[in-house]
């Protein structure tokens, strides 16, 4: 099990941009898949994007491909979000997550996922 820790969250006008974090511990954080997903109110929580251990597979939600970016640093124990071109539709709270199987094809559904965060709260004003 690792401890995932979000950070980076905040409150940012529509088309503006913004940095998540996930810091995790543990030494076998380099061998998981992680993920970013997200949760509006009174909706679902939905997939993001997530990067295999490696780096070499990465996937993305419709909604977010072209504007949102994910990259690890193994080195550092952490993954990024790299948000731009924020919509008032991106409003939510977003969780960092591990895969533990870290299995291709990537998934992307949330209880594939064995440990989570806290979770960040991202506000885009219109």
């Amino acid at each position: 099990q690792v401890q995932l820790v979000e950070s980076g969250g905040g409150l940012v006008q529509a088309g503006g941009s913004l940095r998540l974090s996930c810091a995790a511990s543990g030494r076998t954080f380099s061998s998981y898949t992680m993920a970013w997903f997200r949760q509006a109110p009174g909706k679902e929580r939905e997939f993001v994007a997530a990067i295999e251990w490696s780096g070499g597979n990465i996937r993305y939600a419709e909604s977010v491909k072209g504007r949102f970016t994910i990259s690890r640093d193994n080195a550092k124990n952490t993954v990024y979000l790299q948000m731009n071109s924020l919509k008032p539709d991106d409003t939510a709270v977003y969780y960092c997550a591990a895969d533990h199987g870290s299995l291709l094809p990537i998934a992307t559904i949330a209880r594939n996922y064995d440990d989570w965060g806290q979770g960040t709260q991202v506000t885009v004003s219109s």
